[in-house]
């Protein structure tokens, strides 16, 4: 069995999949703080995984306050190589359809959180490459996955990451359709940030609730519309996590899993001891 772990970010009813075995719940602590919750470890379709539920049990947490640093930390301390989020958004064009799922492979940032979606920083400095934001080797996974299940996916597309916790204006959302982006959400971008730094392969899975607000010959999004779409697009999620999971590699060894070799600028005979420290899960392979 691979000692490492495949991370699942999503809302609560994912951890209701069938054949989640050895459930337990693990509290971490970071150098940046709370994560959203406490992890859920165990065994699932043969590997170990861990989960979190992203905005706390209960939905107890805006996209703006989410800590994804602590989380991404986390995630790594406890061995996560791959991480499959889960997301509800909105769509931005008419081929994708409310209960579709777009795989993404590229974000566009409309938030005013860079700061907080970086671990580097306190005399440490990095600049990853980004161009490609999602792990391409886990996106063409969930991809086939996706079509042997026979769901409605859409491969590749951008993902606007909005600020939130309001939904877009019609203004918004019709410069978003215009430009012919996507999908748009308030979550991934920042896990997608942390988790290239942390040199954890990321991927998402967009899971389209609603219209967002452009078409307007559809009912605008409401909170109920997204959980009642949300309901059932879970079904779908969890039988590609099954389906995928056993797929994944027992080993790390993609290029994302390698982010950190050419970023780092700074000499390490002058990184600061306590910034060695706070980053020591990132950057031991490196010492």
């Amino acid at each position: 069995m691979s000692k490492h772990r495949i991370g699942l970010i999503g809302g609560s009813g994912l951890y209701h999949i069938e054949g989640f075995t050895g459930q337990k719940w693990v509290r971490i602590k970071t150098p940046f703080g709370a994560p959203s919750d406490d992890f859920l470890t165990g065994k699932l379709v043969g590997r170990q995984v861990v989960f979190l539920p992203r905005h706390g049990r209960g939905h107890r947490i805006l996209p703006s306050e989410l800590n994804h640093r602590a989380n991404i930390w986390a995630m790594k301390k406890l061995g996560v190589g791959w991480i499959i989020s889960v997301s509800a958004v909105g769509s931005l064009q008419a081929k994708h359809k409310p209960c579709d799922i777009v795989l993404p492979d590229q974000f566009l940032d409309r938030t005013k959180q860079s700061s907080a979606h970086t671990f580097f920083g306190r005399g440490i400095v990095a600049h990853i490459a980004f161009a490609e934001p999602i792990c391409e080797e886990l996106r063409r996974l969930l991809l086939k996955s996706a079509r042997a299940l026979k769901a409605h996916v859409h491969d590749r597309g951008t993902y606007v990451n909005m600020e939130g916790p309001a939904f877009s204006t019609r203004a918004e959302s019709t410069t978003n359709h215009k430009l012919g982006y996507d999908v748009v959400g308030m979550t991934n971008l920042g896990e997608a940030k942390c988790a290239r730094e942390a040199e954890i392969a990321y991927a998402t899975m967009a899971m389209i609730t609603d219209y967002d607000c452009w078409k307007l010959d559809e009912a605008h999004v409401t909170v109920e519309m997204v959980i009642a779409n949300l309901t059932k697009n879970a079904t779908m999620a969890k039988e590609i996590i099954q389906h995928v999971i056993p797929r994944i590699p027992a080993e790390p060894n993609w290029p994302c899993h390698d982010a950190l070799r050419n970023a780092i600028m700074t000499d390490k005979k002058l990184w600061p001891a306590k910034t060695k420290k706070r980053l020591e899960p990132l950057l031991r392979k490196y010492f």
